[in-house]
């Protein structure tokens, strides 16, 4: 059988004999407990395509890189085979894949018949155990409820046997390949048929190559790391330019052929630096080349680690690609194994995105409330005292906006939210020298860039421009792990600062129907309609970290005082709920997101607290006097938009450029609306106040970016505000900006984001934006005045 294997090819063969193929998507698919259940685990790759259109339709701008469209482009094809999908969450792009398929079945497209999502986790942590095995049960039902046998001891011992002589059969192949006598990318082909082939097929198979191949021409010894490479065309294209590929370390090679599934966004830089280390000292490669393929975020966060730990002399190289080498790539291979720096990176970078107003001297903006101004005010004496205390020997944490920030609130810990942190750093222009520090410690500026400017704020020893002073240094870092690289960053956090880390497992609700109208249920049902076993774990996961900040602070965690602060949380988002309202109801709106964003968000971070009550109640009882009055943001207002996307937080006059000339007024950010419905948790009846917050940090970012939840709920909001038009950023979700079209809104999607707007076009957004509404916003005015 000759190699590489056709996948697509053995799941016809396999059909056409009898067996029972699945398609595995991810690399840590269960294969053993798939084998033992009667199936045949072949996996699924990017295809190698040149147009994703169908995909991109579908997707629109989300952040979903290259491999994902493709993967996606492959699974809606209309000729695609009815065989059973198995997803993982070996990374962020399959999870949502599996969200975009399960919300296109909703909507009745067509797509795989039967697809189920095993939400694996992979921290070594008694609580990620324990929720395996929950979700590995209910694999091992729909394995049956497909025809398959349920997996006992017997059977996975018996597939488990299996495998181990197909690992041992790959580390001899690997002992060949040290030796010269079997090329690199043979090497990968090799594991890829391991993940394609029934195992006695797959053993022969290598069997044959350990045996039956020559000698390797000579060259210069490359040791790869970095993206997993699903398929052996960069292998190849490093050979044929007269490289010997001695080893590899990543999930598609030497590591899967181990029986190592950690996926590479979870996986420890350090850990994965002492193993590069452990490596070159046994192969002796000439150069070790570290691989960004297709836009992947996760892998650029190793480098720092893996250039600390390699030994003196060893020579390091990192460059960005494709998956399927060009002649960029061919140039630079050349170029390194002759000796050459690295040159830049050969991935075409993105276009930057477009600026939504013009550089410099943009308009302030108008506030119609003396709230936001107190907000402000506090914010600023809040920081000078957070930076007193730690100064005078009080612990402090950095965590990230979507973690349990209430626990450190109710032990009276110190901390700043991290993405509060970006946007000041951001208002004070500081964003470009924060990148340069970050590149100047090999550190990307250009992934996850605005989560990093903490660990900029530890590089920064300009006191004269530091933000506000400067961010103190922590002793806690804590984070969910809701992206690729956040794992990888928090740790490298932790290490430069000497701070204990915690990050949080991400969980994904597998459940092929899913109700829409969470902002009705989560409030006063979460302990319900919410998935137990991602509430246990997320609460299992507080516990852990309340017991670690018990011992490193030596204060006591204390029950009654939690209940409090989680009393506080829910007064406060009570009175945005109430404001959200009013806003939604009161035509012409009392006021615009200029407003509502600032008196929203400030009193968010300081959540639990008497204050952040009292200003959230202080912004509604400004907005109810203002209706009383029959004041407005806009006396003129004839269209009212919504604003999709994070946040124009350093230029809040854009909102207002088109209330004189048009009467347009951004009524609705998700800022208050989120607020409004996505916090509060009902505590009645004896409900314990962790776990109710438990059941809030697992779904924070779902109501947003979820498809089966983001789009009913905007669409709720457009509906309930009167909005006319809905202008969004490019990071809209897509599904977001789909549904509300459906429901017949006008949306316009700019080719903007709310950080990296860099670019001159700010004259070209905005007559887009005059355009629209002088265009379509208006006649859907027309129409809603027309109706009364």
């Amino acid at each position: 059988m000759a190699l590489p294997i056709d996948a697509d090819a053995e799941v016809a063969r396999a059909l056409a004999a009898g067996r029972k193929p699945v398609r595995t998507l991810g690399f840590d698919a269960p294969r053993a407990r798939l084998i033992a259940a009667g199936f045949q685990p072949v996996r699924l790759v990017a295809p190698r395509l040149a147009a994703t259109p169908r995909a991109d339709a579908i997707m629109g701008s989300a952040e979903i890189g290259p491999r994902g469209r493709r993967l996606l482009e492959a699974l809606v094809a209309p000729a695609r085979p009815h065989v059973p999908l198995l997803i993982t969450q070996a990374d962020n792009d399959q999870a949502q894949i599996f969200a975009a398929l399960r919300e296109l079945g909703r909507l009745g497209e067509p797509v795989p018949e039967h697809v189920h999502f095993c939400d694996l986790l992979h921290l070594d942590r008694p609580e990620s155990h324990r929720y395996n095995a929950a979700r590995l049960a209910q694999l091992d039902d729909w394995l049956v409820a497909l025809g398959g046998t349920r997996p006992d001891a017997a059977s996975l011992a018996a597939a488990e046997t299996e495998l181990a002589e197909q690992r041992t059969l790959l580390a001899r192949l690997d002992r060949e390949r040290i030796a010269g006598g079997v090329a690199g990318s043979t090497f990968l082909d090799a594991v890829a048929a391991t993940a394609v082939l029934p195992p006695q097929e797959a053993n022969a198979l290598i069997a044959g190559l350990v045996d039956g191949t020559g000698a390797v021409p000579e060259g210069c010894r490359v040791l790869l790391c970095g993206t997993p490479q699903e398929g052996s065309e960069l292998a190849r294209a490093i050979e044929t330019a007269g490289g010997a590929i001695v080893g590899e370390y990543h999930s598609w090679g030497l590591a899967f052929a181990q029986g190592v599934t950690t996926p590479p966004r979870v996986q420890s830089p350090r850990a994965l630096g002492t193993r590069l280390a452990e490596l070159v000292a046994a192969r002796a490669p000439d150069l070790v080349l570290h691989l960004a393929i297709d836009g992947d975020e996760a892998a650029p966060w190793d480098i720092a680690a893996i250039k600390r730990a390699l030994p003196d002399g060893t020579r390091f190289e990192a460059l960005r690609c494709g998956s399927i080498p060009d002649r960029a790539f061919a140039l630079s291979i050349a170029a390194l194994l002759a000796g050459a720096e690295a040159p830049l990176p050969v991935a075409p970078a993105a276009p930057a995105p477009a600026r939504p107003a013009g550089q410099g001297g943009q308009a302030r903006s108008r506030k119609s409330l003396s709230s936001v101004a107190d907000v402000n005010a506090y914010n600023r004496e809040w920081f000078a005292a957070v930076r007193a205390q730690v100064a005078a020997g009080a612990p402090f944490a950095l965590t990230n906006a979507n973690t349990p920030q209430e626990i450190l609130r109710a032990m009276d810990i110190p901390f700043v939210v991290n993405q509060w942190w970006a946007s000041i750093v951001a208002a004070k222009q500081q964003s470009r020298r924060y990148q340069a520090l970050l590149r100047a410690h090999d550190y990307p500026s250009d992934v996850e860039a605005y989560s990093a400017q903490g660990l900029a704020a530890l590089f920064d020893n300009d006191a004269a421009n530091a933000p506000w002073g400067g961010l103190p240094r922590p002793d806690f870092v804590h984070a969910v792990a809701t992206s690729d690289p956040t794992p990888k960053l928090f740790e490298e956090w932790a290490g430069a600062a000497d701070a204990d880390c915690f990050v949080h497992e991400r969980t994904i609700d597998p459940r092929p129907d899913l109700f829409a109208d969470w902002w009705a249920q989560l409030p006063g049902h979460w302990d319900s309609v919410l998935e137990p076993e991602r509430i246990d774990l997320m609460l299992a996961e507080m516990r852990a970290v309340i017991a670690r900040l018990e011992l490193a602070t030596g204060r006591t965690f204390d029950p009654a005082r939690f209940a409090e602060v989680m009393a506080l949380v829910n007064e406060q988002e009570a009175y945005y709920r109430q404001t959200r309202d009013l806003v939604a109801r009161t035509i012409p709106a009392p006021i615009g997101v200029v407003d509502s964003m600032p008196a929203t968000m400030v009193p968010q971070w300081h959540r639990g607290t008497e204050w952040a009550r009292d200003a959230a109640r202080a912004f509604h009882d400004e907005v109810a006097a203002r209706v009383d009055a029959g004041l407005s943001a806009c006396p003129d207002e004839r269209i009212r938009l919504m604003w999709v996307g994070r946040g124009l937080w350093s230029e809040m006059g854009f909102y207002q450029k088109w209330e004189e000339s048009h009467g347009a007024v951004f009524v609705w950010s998700m800022y208050l609306a989120l607020a409004a419905d996505g916090y509060i948790r009902d505590l009645s009846g004896g409900r314990d106040p962790l776990r109710a917050l438990a059941s809030r940090v697992i779904c924070m970012g779902d109501e947003l970016r979820m498809p089966t939840w983001a789009g009913p709920w905007h669409v709720h909001e457009a509906e309930t505000h009167s909005v006319d038009g809905v202008v969004a950023l490019q990071d809209a979700d897509p599904f977001v900006v789909r549904a509300l079209r459906a429901a017949g809104f006008p949306v316009l999607e700019l080719t903007a984001d709310n950080f990296n707007r860099e670019s001159e076009d700010g004259a070209a957004i905005e007559a887009a934006i005059t355009a629209f509404v002088e265009g379509p916003a208006r006649a859907r005015s027309e129409q809603r005045h027309a109706k009364g």
